[in-house]
């Protein structure tokens, strides 16, 4: 049995330094379909059981899909230039004034839309808004990444990892914001602090001028449109405590069919340039974890959690917010999610508890580029404009924002909960 347990763990760390060093440019889903491949053919984990593992993260394909689908409508209908034109207007030539709406938006996107939104419909956007400004785009491809991690607990839909830590426990909306609105409002002030600091000297440069922007198309208009009804419904269907996966892939999906109608186009102009790599590997790290949940770890870890929180429920709380941060950018913060929630369900812990994991889930990834599953996406948005962020570089920058917006969440969330 030690074996065994050591073998899964052994393919998951493996599978998990794939995905973050990428050897050979592979790219991230070849590590984790790999991994998973590795534990069902060496029967390390039952085939039925893989497969059912899989079908866990079917809500998220959904959402996933839903969200490509619009973002590539709104870059070929020239959604993204328009509002690129019109943040670079808004800025009145001031690199900062620029900085600052973008991380504006950034927040907005991602409290209505999800971290994931803010990666995938976000991103290209702000590459557009750089080009037209005439400056560099680093830092303010930066503040996507960030943002969509730093404004994922504001509600329950701005990160589909909030809806896998508390599954059928989901509280109440007013609870929810009695309990995350103070560590979220910490969790964006400090990070926009610090990226605006470790980027000051890139913000010094004059923004191009804009003096006319061509009217959005038909097509732009309904793409924009598109994404305003995929807000309305993922807000509506948080209401009703339904899962969010489908509702988002029929809004977009029908508004992708009803531009390419109007404007007689082949749906492959659509569904060529999706990332559909990002499907197995989402699969592919649901079937880690499954593995490891089978090595017998995660019930003595519950154990322990149950017997520490019941001792001292603010330690508890400090240590596993921190502690599941870390653990997040070493497994990414989607199955760490589903480990938490397993985790902290069988231990049957106190609120704050849950709340101090959730924020580790959710704020944790802004360490490194493999932490969330959002800022996975935002590095695929990026190969796909010609920019390149390295592990590294990313790492040194997370270094500094992460961990000054995880220590003040964690302490507005023990201001709230005493």
């Amino acid at each position: 049995m030690a074996g065994v347990s050591a073998a899964t763990w052994g393919i998951a760390g493996l599978a998990t330094f794939g995905v973050i060093a990428r050897p050979w440019n592979l790219p991230e889903f070849i590590w984790a379909a790999a991994g998973a491949a590795l534990l069902v053919l060496l029967d390390l984990l039952p085939w039925p059981d893989a497969l059912a593992a899989a079908a866990k993260g079917m809500d998220v394909y959904f959402f996933l899909i839903g969200m490509m689908l619009l973002a590539e409508l709104a870059r070929k209908e020239g959604l993204f230039d328009w509002l690129a034109a019109q943040a670079v207007r808004w800025s009145n030539g001031s690199a900062k004034r620029l900085f600052l709406i973008v991380y504006v938006v950034g927040m907005a996107v991602t409290v209505l839309l999800s971290n994931d939104a803010t990666a995938v419909v976000l991103t290209p956007a702000v590459y557009a808004a750089t080009r037209a400004a005439k400056v560099e785009p680093p830092p303010y491809l930066f503040v996507c990444a960030f943002i969509a991690n730093a404004a994922s607990f504001v509600l329950p839909i701005s990160n589909p990892a909030n809806l896998v830590v508390f599954g059928a426990q989901m509280p109440p909306l007013s609870e929810w914001l009695r309990y995350f609105a103070l560590p979220s409002v910490a969790a964006i002030v400090a990070t926009y602090i610090t990226l605006r600091l470790t980027q000051r000297r890139s913000l010094d440069a004059a923004v191009a001028v804009i003096e006319q922007i061509p009217p959005l198309t038909v097509g732009g208009k309904l793409a924009a449109a598109g994404i305003a009804l995929t807000a309305v419904v993922l807000l509506g269907a948080s209401a009703l405590g339904r899962d969010l996966g489908l509702p988002t892939f029929v809004a977009s999906a029908a508004v992708t069919v009803i531009v390419l109608l109007i404007g007689r186009q082949s749906p492959m102009s659509i569904l060529k340039d999706v990332s559909w790599s990002v499907l197995p590997l989402v699969a592919g790290l649901f079937i880690l974890v499954e593995g490891l949940n089978e090595t017998g770890v995660l019930p003595s870890l519950a154990g322990t959690l149950k017997d520490a929180a019941m001792a001292s429920p603010q330690t508890t709380s400090w240590i596993a917010g921190i502690g599941v941060a870390v653990a997040s950018n070493l497994v990414n913060n989607l199955p760490m999610g589903l480990v938490a929630a397993t985790t902290s369900q069988a231990a049957q812990v106190p609120a704050q508890v849950t709340g101090a994991i959730l924020i580790g889930v959710d704020l944790g990834p802004n360490l490194s580029v493999t932490g969330s599953l959002a800022t996975i996406l935002w590095l695929i948005a990026l190969r796909r404009e010609g920019e390149h962020v390295a592990a590294w570089q990313f790492l040194k920058l997370g270094l500094i924002v992460m961990p000054p917006a995880l220590l003040l969440a964690l302490l507005a969330l023990s201001a709230v909960s005493s």
